[in-house]
């Protein structure tokens, strides 16, 4: 693999600006699915609330995943017919716009659906694009500092969910809110884009290695984001008895999720440098899921109130792991997307592939609650011992299912 000159390389406010227009897609969602449904639900009966909130998990996820793939594919015959993907950003911030207008005035279970799926359709008309521009603008010697400024996205995202709800009373006023917040984090890379193109001076990956390691690198991220979801849903269940009487379960869960989406951020960004300084990025991917893997071994283990070394049992030790476990989770997700730019073709479009690669986030949230639901109730530690499996399978697969790599190789090759 040829390597790109050190003036390639892209300044600190140019690579922000794909992390804020990530950030800004994120706020595109993180509040509607949280809070905003959720409380538009609250006006049906409890048995069709969680129905109708189970048919959007599952109907938006699989939107979201369809649409991802469709649109990247749009977006890379866009770029190939000499046009570009920014105006297909600009068609899904307007598109996602009027979804928000549709589900504030959907009242019907039918109608919130739809509106829901119309969303997840418009938003990934965004999203797909600007996950294609980082694999095709950025170069391969920052595609994992790129990646790893992404997780500044959970915390903003998280901040501009309360900012929403404390700021705007009515649905509609908070949906017109979230559509601002988004657009603010995505004009900047709208409006501006680099001198030069990164895939222009990138070689082609290996022909016949590549498409193993990527299929590699898809199936190490669904394993871990099968157990992300899985925890995701049973979290509160899960520490609420934990905790018992010994505190307010609510109070202590929302502190622990801030802390958890603030904590991976800076070693993201160290990690994400560090990788691209010195390669072996498989390395760093195993290593993030072996701490996943610690944090859910602990969390069964101290969930049951007993103690692991000088770690006591009980919520305190438990919410630790925790953090632990989202810590390697959110690291591995960054550092996983960045090796996968790494491995896609530069002969064939960014925008497809890294949609079939976002199928490994969708997925999940069709396949955990399923997972889930197979376990007897309460017995938190089988759960999250198969959790703990599934992240230790994705951090031993790239050592089974290894390709060649040259270590004379000057330059990053497609294993990074």
């Amino acid at each position: 693999m040829r390597a790109e000159p050190a003036s390639a390389r892209l300044d600190t406010p140019a690579l922000l600006r794909y992390a804020l227009a990530s950030t800004g897609g994120i706020i595109g969602y993180t509040p509607l699915l949280t809070l905003l449904l959720p409380l538009k639900l609250t006006a049906f009966a409890p048995d069709a609330r969680y129905a109708l909130l189970a048919w959007c998990s599952v109907a938006g996820a699989l939107a979201a995943g369809f649409a991802n793939i469709a649109f990247g594919w749009l977006g890379d015959r866009s770029v190939a017919l000499g046009g570009g993907r920014r105006g297909w950003m600009i068609a899904g911030l307007l598109a996602t716009a009027a979804s928000f207008a549709g589900i504030a005035v959907a009242h019907s279970g039918a109608a919130i659906v739809t509106a829901v799926i119309a969303f997840q359709v418009a938003l990934n008309m965004l999203l797909a694009q600007v996950s294609a521009l980082i694999a095709e603008e950025v170069p391969s010697t920052q595609k994992n500092t790129a990646a790893a400024l992404l997780t500044l996205g959970a915390p903003l995202a998280a901040a501009a969910s309360a900012l929403v709800v404390s700021v705007a009373e009515h649905e509609g006023a908070r949906l017109a809110l979230v559509a601002g917040l988004m657009t603010a984090g995505v004009a900047p890379l709208l409006f501006r884009s680099p001198d030069r193109i990164a895939s222009a001076t990138s070689a082609e990956p290996d022909a016949t290695h590549a498409p193993l390691a990527l299929a590699v690198a898809w199936t190490t991220r669904l394993l871990v984001q099968i157990a992300n979801s899985g925890v995701g849903l049973c979290l509160f269940l899960y520490l609420a008895r934990v905790i018992g009487s010994a505190g307010d379960a609510p109070a202590i869960v929302a502190r622990l999720l801030v802390i958890a989406t603030m904590v991976p951020v800076p070693l993201a960004l160290m990690l994400g440098r560090w990788s691209d300084r010195v390669g072996h990025r498989e390395r760093f991917l195993a290593a993030t899921a072996i701490v996943a893997t610690a944090g859910l071994v602990g969390m069964a283990v101290l969930g049951r109130g007993t103690s692991i070394g000088w770690i006591p049992g009980g919520w305190i030790g438990a919410a630790a792991c925790y953090v632990v476990f989202a810590t390697g989770v959110s690291i591995f997700q960054a550092l996983n997307i960045g090796h996968a730019m790494l491995l896609l073709p530069t002969s064939s479009g960014a925008g497809r592939s890294l949609g079939v690669l976002n199928l490994a986030n969708t997925l999940p949230q069709v396949v955990a609650p399923l997972l889930a639901l197979s376990v007897t109730a309460n017995d938190f530690t089988t759960l999250f011992g198969v959790f703990a499996a599934l992240t230790l399978a994705a951090a031993l697969l790239p050592a089974f299912v290894a390709a060649p790599f040259s270590p004379s190789r000057t330059a990053p090759s497609y294993r990074g």
